[in-house]
């Protein structure tokens, strides 16, 4: 059985469209160890593709750190886990390139989406913000 990666990802706008910001954070699944955190700034952009853009980051990430692992994406963006898990349409021609490109980093590697309520995705939440914040991407 492969070893699980949790990826917990969040995006935010201010003004949506505005200064916006991707975080997420890489978790090992057994054992509860945080093995990376990215936080990144996306200049004006909305709340949808901000989310996008750190679930992606957060895969990548995950895929690097082990890529025979499988995924678990946790995010509180209803609208990404269900578009991703493909039970919703996606429409909005920005979002459909940043799902292709999510599909592409994700070709062969087992994935499960999940929803969570905000208060359970506060590290990538924070993470975005101090992006923000800084107008910078995090180190």
């Amino acid at each position: 059985m492969p070893r699980e990666l949790i990826v917990e990802a969040d995006g935010g706008s201010r003004g949506n469209p505005g200064e916006s910001g991707s975080g997420a954070v890489v978790i090992d699944a057994a054992t509860g160890e945080l093995l990376a955190e990215i936080g990144l700034y996306g200049g004006i952009a909305s709340n949808n593709v901000a989310e996008y853009r750190g679930m992606i980051a957060g895969v990548r990430r995950a895929i690097e750190i082990d890529p025979e692992a499988a995924l678990t994406v946790r995010m509180d963006s209803k609208l990404v886990v269900e578009q991703m898990s493909g039970r919703w349409k996606i429409k909005h021609p920005a979002m459909a390139e940043l799902a292709a490109r999510a599909r592409e980093a994700l070709i062969g590697t087992p994935v499960r989406f999940e929803w969570v309520p905000r208060l359970e995705n506060s590290r990538a939440d924070r993470l975005a913000n101090r992006a923000m914040d800084a107008r910078a991407d995090l180190p």
